[in-house]
């Protein structure tokens, strides 16, 4: 099943209890929103394109076959600022994956 977004769009994978993979893909010139979890941690791997990602405020680029760790109550977003769609596998693990465990800070497409 695929969701789309205003951003691109996500795969779930895999969705047992205790984790959810997803493969997201996020569009050129796009960014999902500033935000953390409450219920969850994330590792993200970068599979192709290059990440824009900040971390608690930090920025830093990601690339093919790198990792990302956002442990649960982390602020972060991705952005794509590259020229081919950026895409990276995320797991999920902790007590909770719903989409109501997302808290945004800054969206640039004005979700709450």
């Amino acid at each position: 099943m695929i969701e789309y977004r205003p951003w691109g769009y996500y795969e779930i994978l895999k969705e047992k209890t205790n984790y959810k993979v997803k493969r997201i893909t996020v569009k050129t010139g796009e960014r999902l929103s500033y935000k953390y979890h409450n219920k969850r941690s994330e590792v993200w791997t970068i599979v192709s394109g290059t990440a824009t990602m900040t971390l608690d405020d930090v920025v830093n680029d990601y690339y093919y076959g790198e990792t990302i760790l956002i442990p649960q109550g982390t602020k972060h977003r991705v952005e794509n600022k590259g020229q081919e769609d950026l895409v990276f596998i995320e797991v999920q693990y902790g007590s909770y994956f719903g989409e109501d465990d997302i808290v945004r800070i800054d969206d640039k497409y004005n979700r709450k």
